[in-house]
């Protein structure tokens, strides 16, 4: 079957959009809403946008699970930003604020934060908890995937 691009849901209205692969690189913004679908930088998402993301993306993402009150996670969250801009083009980051979202967070069976949780191919493929230094979240991304 010939591939007719990479399916990637918009993290702002949830559209799916299917993006050629030669077309991947050239900065791809949703059809519906015209927000870009590979950022550099981490997006908040909530429970439905991330749930329909990982069932239905081509494109892997990286989900931090975390709160504003937890300390680690706040400290984490400068270098899950550099990790996001290093790994542009490979993985999307993604942030779920399970304070905000506690059941965005149960649906994963988080039992701790911060949590790296690495999704493609619509299943988890690995998990970490605590707190990481940008060269590590890397690492640990690309063995993931």
């Amino acid at each position: 079957m010939p591939s007719n691009g990479k399916k990637i849901t918009c993290l702002d209205c949830g559209q799916v959009n299917r993006v050629p692969e030669a077309r991947l690189a050239d900065g791809p913004k949703c059809g519906v809403c015209g927000s870009a679908l590979l950022s550099s930088k981490p997006v908040e998402i909530d429970a439905a946008t991330l749930a329909k993301a990982a069932k239905s993306d081509d494109f892997p993402l990286i989900v931090d699970f975390w709160a504003p009150w937890c300390g680690p996670c706040r400290m984490m969250a400068p270098e899950f930003s550099k990790a996001a801009s290093a790994m542009q083009g490979k993985a999307r980051f993604v942030k779920l604020n399970t304070e905000a979202d506690p059941k965005g967070g149960a649906s994963w069976n988080i039992r701790g934060i911060p949590t790296l949780v690495a999704i493609s191919g619509g299943k988890e493929r690995a998990r970490q908890s605590g707190a990481m230094p940008a060269a590590s979240i890397i690492d640990w991304t690309n063995r993931a995937l």
